[in-house]
């Protein structure tokens, strides 16, 4: 229900403007078909559309994995961590094999390779995309290596923000080599202003929930070390989310942007403390603090691109907030099938949040991008 709300709010938040393809996080493993209404550079392409997607699904796996590595002392997280790394694979497989649905074989050997071991098979993976489109087996084998050995024991956020970044780049050269490769079925530029833009938002947001996650799931655990350095690379992520909305808007709007984002943050971390501490009172003032939080960021985006009404974000942000509140509540009880499963819906929507912000910053700044 959630992802079927999201999807109606982005609808009207782009109206109009969205005639071409909508590539909507919740059709996981679906590639959208191109149409002579796709814009060539614009974020609604497929190609930028895919960029995005392959980027959020890749990022993913690393946070995942991570889970993976730092709870094997946990038995009942370790096993909901790990479904949720597996449910992960799927997506990527599913996507893979939606692209390459004229020669599935190409999807077959994806999944087999991919869930077999990234590390043992990142070589033979290089070799599959080399033959399937081209791209140097080095483009693909190096970065998935490096990545995996850079998640350790899961808990150096810091080194996993730039696994996840790694991935990044190589999501975009894999999907430049695909459009290159398929462009009646990939229509559109992967590497423009505008595919950029809509990637670096969703990478972002993305990686905000992601490390909120860390975060709370250690402090409701009780693993203070941890905890801290979840915080440390959340706050960074904040920087990084404050520079992109810099870039769009202007200095002044990143000094506005920069407290305004803290905020929630901080709400996030009264409301964990609450739950924590079984203080109902205490988590309803937080809460009401969020829900607080979502009207005055919607009237803040709403000054910067007026055609974003405010009762659209709001509700976008409330949507995100509610996410979030789930998957605090499923960690609180334990429950982490539940708790996984709420993180990747809350990521999800972090990419309906990119896509009509990117889209109507990209018809705002028609120069820019």
């Amino acid at each position: 229900m959630i992802r079927l709300a999201a999807a109606g709010l982005t609808l009207a938040l782009l109206g109009a403007a969205c005639a071409g393809p909508n590539p909507d996080a919740s059709a996981k493993g679906k590639v959208q078909e191109t149409t002579t209404s796709t814009i060539a550079k614009g974020p609604e392409t497929t190609a930028a559309g895919l960029r995005s997607k392959l980027t959020g699904l890749f990022q993913e796996h690393v946070f995942l994995a991570a889970a993976v590595a730092s709870s094997r002392s946990r038995a009942d997280e370790l096993a909901a961590a790990q479904a949720a790394l597996d449910d992960n694979s799927k997506a990527l497989t599913d996507n893979i094999t939606a692209i390459f649905a004229a020669t599935p074989a190409v999807g077959k050997e994806f999944g087999e390779l991919w869930k077999g071991g990234v590390v043992q098979n990142a070589t033979g993976i290089g070799s599959l995309f080399n033959a399937a489109v081209g791209l140097p087996i080095d483009a693909l084998s190096g970065p998935l290596t490096t990545v995996e050995q850079a998640i350790g024991n899961g808990t150096d956020f810091t080194a996993l923000r730039g696994a996840a970044a790694q991935m990044a780049t190589m999501a975009a050269k894999l999907t430049g080599a695909i459009a290159k490769k398929l462009p009646d079925k990939i229509g559109g530029d992967p590497g423009s202003k505008a595919a950029d833009l809509l990637t670096n938002l969703n990478f972002g947001l993305r990686e905000h929930v992601f490390l909120a996650s860390a975060a709370t799931g250690a402090a409701l655990g009780g693993r203070a070390d941890e905890f801290a350095a979840a915080k440390t690379a959340l706050d960074a992520n904040s920087d990084a989310i404050t520079g992109t909305i810099a870039g769009v808007y202007g200095d002044e709007a990143g000094k506005q942007f920069a407290p305004l984002w803290s905020k929630h943050i901080g709400f996030l971390v009264d409301y964990t403390t609450a739950i924590g501490a079984t203080d109902q009172a205490k988590a309803d003032q937080a809460m009401d603090n969020l829900l607080g939080y979502a009207d005055d960021f919607a009237a803040f985006l709403n000054a910067a691109s007026p055609k974003l009404a405010k009762d659209t974000v709001a509700g976008l942000i409330k949507t995100h907030v509610s996410t979030l509140k789930d998957e605090i509540d499923a960690q609180a009880a334990k429950n982490f099938t539940k708790a996984y499963a709420s993180e990747r819906t809350a990521a999800d929507h972090m990419h309906v949040i990119a896509t009509g912000l990117a889209t109507t910053v990209v018809a705002q700044f028609p120069t820019k991008f």
